[in-house]
């Protein structure tokens, strides 16, 4: 499953606490945080834009910003929340200055980021992709097409030589499928 890149270490969404200790200006710490959380940047920004080419490079414009703005940065917070909302301010900005995109409201934005605070610090990506791997091939192969590959609903339809409506359906059903599983998986976890 290599071809969705969900193999290999996943970083934790919210590892920095608040009592930990770092020094705010050595670039490496700087470093290793990037590192860390930029899945989850891309997630977030992906989840917002829509689309990936946008959301790069609002994860890209942000971690440029928190680079330039490290020094600031208070250690007392979560670094993950931070980056979140320059994420959320880039993506304002983008809206303002392309006024073809569809805005998020307010109530909606901050839902979205108590879902992002409320996700696991460690295995979510770990626990998708081994729902993903009990999908069958019929609700699999769409889910890749659309989400992964950022085809259209027609594109993948086109390409797995079905109908829209079929498509559509499906993507249904193995939306519902992984909510099943990983809300299995959470509940065996707080067992």
């Amino acid at each position: 499953m290599s071809q969705i890149g969900l193999s290999g270490s996943i970083p934790s969404v919210n590892s920095l606490s608040m009592t930990q200790s770092i020094d705010p200006t050595p670039r490496q710490n700087f470093s290793g945080l990037a590192r860390e959380h930029h899945r989850m940047a891309l997630l977030y920004a992906r989840t917002l834009a829509g689309e990936e080419h946008t959301a790069r490079d609002l994860a890209q414009d942000a971690f440029l910003l928190a680079w330039q703005n490290w020094a600031k940065f208070d250690i007392t917070r979560d670094f993950a929340s931070w980056l979140r909302g320059i994420i959320r301010n880039k993506w304002r900005e983008h809206c303002r200055k392309n006024s073809r995109v569809s805005h998020w409201d307010e109530e909606a934005l901050s839902e979205l980021e108590n879902t992002m605070q409320s996700m696991p610090e460690t295995g979510f990506f770990d626990e998708l992709k081994d729902c993903l791997d009990k999908l069958p091939e019929t609700l699999l192969s769409p889910v890749l097409s659309h989400y992964y590959q950022s085809l259209s609903t027609a594109e993948t339809a086109e390409q797995l030589n079905t109908s829209e409506v079929a498509t559509r359906k499906r993507l249904q059903r193995a939306r519902a499928a992984l909510k099943t599983c990983l809300t299995q998986k959470n509940s065996n976890a707080q067992d």
